[in-house]
């Protein structure tokens, strides 16, 4: 077994790269070994090919909206764990994720630490802690 199939391994769907390239490098500095994709149709695509332990997710995506996005993957059967990370803040929304089954739901700009809680939560909320695919 290599050193990143030890690592658990996250989803990255978030299309401002600015924030993305700061969350990959803190994430990757904390042992996840993390993929980045920046539109709905990449994260439906990766989600449905890789072996993911956890899904960071913005909603406000170009393409899909987000909660259509993680709607799609529970009408496939994907019960990935997944921390919402947005700037809306319409309780709509958040209602709507955490009936789609989120783990976290964490408002823009989110303190790093926050985020890590709300990963190794959901991870650990997995009946394996890992979830394949």
């Amino acid at each position: 077994m290599t050193d990143d199939e030890e690592r658990p391994r996250l989803l990255l769907v978030e299309d401002d790269p600015r924030i993305a390239s700061f969350l990959v490098k803190g994430l990757e500095a904390k042992g996840f070994y993390t993929e980045w994709v920046e539109t709905g149709v990449e994260a439906l695509v990766q989600a449905a090919n890789r072996s993911i332990d956890v899904v960071i997710l913005d909603l406000g995506l170009p393409d899909i909206d987000g909660l259509d996005v993680l709607a799609a993957w529970r009408d496939e059967g994907l019960t990935l764990p997944v921390v919402v990370l947005t700037a809306r803040s319409d309780p709509r929304d958040r209602a709507r994720a955490l009936d789609l089954g989120i783990s976290s739901y964490l408002m823009k700009p989110a303190p790093f630490a926050d985020l890590l809680t709300a990963l190794q939560s959901a991870i650990g909320a997995s009946p394996t802690g890992r979830v394949e695919r």
